[in-house]
């Protein structure tokens, strides 16, 4: 068993488990961090001296059998389920299916600040993804930090985020910019992260998870407007502001939000970006006109 240590949105993470799994995670070899002592030492070996902070979670995967939980709720979306539940001893349990058959069992600590995923054997890869999404979205909440989903990119060195439902047309926005906007260039597809820094500021970072698209760059800017899209016959675009902008930017935040910690993390981080970035809601249709219009309006 070896461990490996990565950075995503300034939070390190570490991950513990046999080569084949790493062999598994090439999204995340740009994540990286190449500072930390990676392979697991024999117990009678000097230990060294560490060279990162604490990680923010520790995940450990193996193959494994099912695990006994009282369901609490159950999350649908194109296919897959996710399971979320809890054992008698108050461990977090997250099952995850893909067309109802079990890929892995997420079980972590009430802090989240260790986990272990077993692994059914179906679908490995998606089940590690998938663990490890839920991971930092449950143990990052705490400090600042939120998973979207959102299609962001940047522009004149800020980041723009294109909110909305499955379907919606993120993804086609943001191509659309790519394409007609010049200096445009994808940040992230479908997951990235967003920190609130000590100054107030708002951050967007790019992650090893990004949807349909291989999208994994680590990068970061400034949030410089969040765009709420809308499909429409005509293109117009409207400012929120207040509780509209609140409304706007909360659906589209991963979390578990029945649990008082993560909720009220979650609120600070939705109050800070409703109220210091730029909120808008873009009706619009799949043109270059929408491109156009939204481009001069949010960077104006």
């Amino acid at each position: 068993m070896q461990t490996r240590t990565y950075i995503v949105a300034e939070h390190l993470f570490a991950v513990n488990a046999e080569e084949s799994i790493f062999q598994l995670m090439g999204n995340y070899e740009p994540f990286r961090d190449e500072t930390a002592v990676n392979d697991t030492p024999a117990a009678d070996a000097p230990q060294p001296t560490p060279k990162s902070p604490a990680p923010l979670f520790s995940l450990t995967v193996a193959e494994g059998e099912a695990v006994k939980y009282v369901e609490d709720m159950t999350q649908e979306e194109e296919g897959q389920e996710i399971i979320c539940g809890h054992t008698e001893t108050g461990e977090s349990v997250f099952e995850t299916r893909w067309s109802g058959k079990t890929a892995g069992w997420l079980i972590c600590s009430p802090d989240y600040a260790t986990a272990t995923l077993r692994l059914s054997g179906h679908l490995p890869k998606a089940a590690l993804d998938n663990a490890l999404m839920v991971l930092f979205a449950m143990a990052s909440a705490v400090h600042g930090t939120a998973l979207f989903h959102s299609a962001v990119v940047s522009f004149e060195g800020k980041g723009y985020m294109f909110l909305g439902r499955s379907g919606t047309g993120k993804s086609t926005h943001a191509r659309l910019w790519l394409k007609f906007i010049a200096g445009t260039e994808l940040m992230n597809d479908d997951n990235p992260a967003v920190r609130i820094k000590a100054d107030g500021t708002a951050w967007v970072y790019g992650t090893p998870w990004s949807g349909k698209t291989p999208c994994y760059r680590n990068v970061s800017c400034p949030v410089g407007g969040i765009v709420q899209l809308s499909q429409a016959p005509y293109n117009k675009i409207t400012r929120l502001t207040g509780i509209a902008a609140y409304a706007a930017v909360m659906p589209s935040i991963s979390g578990k939000r029945w649990d008082r910690a993560i909720a009220d993390g979650l609120h600070e981080t939705e109050n800070a970006l409703a109220g210091n970035v730029p909120v808008w809601h873009l009706d619009c249709l799949p043109d270059e006109a929408a491109a156009r219009l939204c481009n001069d309006t949010v960077t104006a």
